[in-house]
């Protein structure tokens, strides 16, 4: 697959860039800010853990044991359909609850892998017995003051991948246990990328959402998509490792996907876009906001379906997964 990915970007004359790395002992929230955080350039930040824990299966089932999280199961066969097939993206695909030592089971058995069970976005406000002062001190170091959110656990199989999409904030994804691959396009190839219809969120609200794309980049049918040739001399490539965080603008289309074997873990922040003016000037930024407001309908209804169910409180709690 990844050298299919790379016939067709020299097909197109197109060289796989490499994102710059630095050592976050050379940075200073000043220069962070002029080089990297003003003109929304993403860099790879190196020595983050040093000194630090691995968060490996065995450390997490600790730290979390009990608690519950939403697992999304995707399929091995999501990835074999036309996503213009789709009718769910992301969040939107339907989760379900449970506890991390169920999951971390699921893992060790390899059952995580045959149904691709994600645990994607979970907040880590009442976990209070991991430690995260390392990664909160590498914040302040870097001058990030601004969160949009709390850190968020992403833990899977290797072979998981995050489909091409962008975040309308800028975000910090700090590698943990394993490694992870990204492939990123700039915020300008975003027609190149084909992302799904705006129109989309009136029918189906988040489930479906604007900010991915339609192209699997690895595996490119130019035929359907044939400006996906031009996007392809933008593509930047990297590879995570433990202790090294990867600064994300808002708008930079990312695939992220777990390498290697066994579990895969990352930490990651959203942040809002500073200075304010990159963020007025975003046009993928807005045309997210745009997408709310069109699903705004569609959310209601759900609620308000919710709030009437027998099981109020489980299909409540599904939708704020969503949100």
């Amino acid at each position: 697959m990844q050298t299919e990915f790379r016939a067709a970007a020299q097909l197109t004359n197109g060289l796989i860039r490499s994102v710059q790395r630095v050592h976050l002992s050379s940075l200073t929230p000043e220069s962070f800010f002029q080089n990297y955080q003003k003109p929304g350039t993403p860099v790879v930040v190196e020595g983050l853990l040093d000194g630090e824990p691995d968060w490996d299966l065995n450390f997490l089932c600790e730290g979390l044991g009990d608690q519950e999280f939403p697992v999304r199961f995707y399929g091995q066969q999501r990835y074999q359909q036309d996503k213009r097939e789709w009718t769910s993206t992301g969040s939107g695909v339907e989760a379900q609850t449970l506890k991390f030592t169920e999951y971390a089971a699921m893992v060790r058995s390899g059952e995580a892998y045959e149904k691709d069970a994600y645990l994607a976005r979970c907040s880590l406000k009442r976990s209070l017995t991991l430690n995260i002062s390392a990664l909160e001190r590498a914040e302040q170091q870097l001058g990030l003051n601004m969160p949009a959110t709390y850190l968020n656990l992403w833990v899977g199989p290797a072979g998981h991948t995050s489909c091409l999409h962008y975040d309308p904030m800028d975000g910090t994804l700090t590698q943990m246990h394993g490694s992870k691959k990204v492939l990123l396009f700039p915020p300008s190839q975003i027609y190149n990328l084909y992302p799904f219809p705006v129109i989309n969120h009136l029918w189906h609200g988040l489930k479906l959402r604007s900010v991915y794309s339609q192209v699997y980049p690895e595996r490119p049918d130019f035929s359907a998509f044939p400006k996906f040739k031009q996007a392809l001399q933008h593509c930047c490539e990297v590879t995570l490792h433990p202790g090294e965080a990867l600064f994300l603008p808002a708008g930079w289309w990312h695939e992220v996907t777990a390498l290697g074997e066994g579990m895969v873990s990352s930490v990651n922040r959203f942040w809002h876009v500073y200075p304010f003016s990159r963020a007025v000037s975003s046009w993928c930024k807005w045309r997210a906001h745009i997408s709310s407001v069109f699903a705004a309908p569609h959310i209601l209804w759900n609620f308000l379906s919710a709030a009437n169910s027998g099981k109020k409180q489980q299909e409540l709690s599904k939708l704020l997964q969503r949100l």
